[in-house]
């Protein structure tokens, strides 16, 4: 029997340790797969791809990196995808768009290079859309002929906060999009107007 090799795809350094951690010590092949196009701006960009690096390093795992940075490639697709040209697009639409695309890429490079399957580590977050993920990763699967291998790996929230501070990994403070940018600093902006 082969041991089956999966692709992960990597959304950060700290949302991926425990589903890394937790594959690598199956008995797959597990392989990471860097692909982010919704991150904004550049100098975020580089900080996450920077705290991946520094991950693979420590975990000694072999990644695939697309270190092309390409925001307005994601916000035509965001636009595509929702129908909303001009604006912030809602906000379940948008990461709909986000889930699949990050995904298609993810299915489509392990289908390219020979993995049984991929999954992803957006799994890991309690900030994203469980179910949207879980949909999107299966319908991939059928497209691409490759197997997605989900697992639910929200238990592994604390262990994974704990790790990532302790390897001192940069933590972003947003999704990563130029939409979820703008939101969380309208927030801030209305909190300090009501103090």
């Amino acid at each position: 029997m082969t041991t089956p090799r999966i692709l992960v795809h990597i959304c950060c350094g700290p949302c991926s340790i425990m589903p890394l951690k937790k594959m690598l010590g199956s008995s797959a092949e597990v392989w990471g797969f860097f692909h982010n196009p919704n991150i904004h701006p550049l100098s975020e960009f580089r900080k996450r791809l920077a705290a991946v690096k520094t991950l693979a390093a420590f975990l000694e795992l072999d990644v695939i990196y697309d270190e092309e940075y390409r925001p307005v490639a994601f916000v035509q697709g965001v636009r595509a995808h929702t129908g909303v040209l001009k604006g912030t697009p809602p906000q379940g639409r948008r990461c709909g768009y986000c889930y699949e695309a990050r995904l298609e890429a993810t299915a489509r490079v392990a289908k390219e290079r020979g993995f049984e399957g991929f999954t992803s580590s957006l799994l890991y977050s309690h900030s994203q859309n469980h179910e949207a993920i879980k949909k999107a990763g299966f319908e991939l699967a059928d497209r691409y002929g490759v197997a997605f291998f989900y697992e639910d790996f929200r238990s592994m929230w604390n262990a994974g906060i704990a790790e990532s501070k302790a390897l001192g990994l940069y933590r972003q403070r947003y999704c990563g999009c130029a939409y979820s940018r703008i939101e969380r600093d309208s927030k801030k902006k209305t909190i300090k107007t009501a103090s």
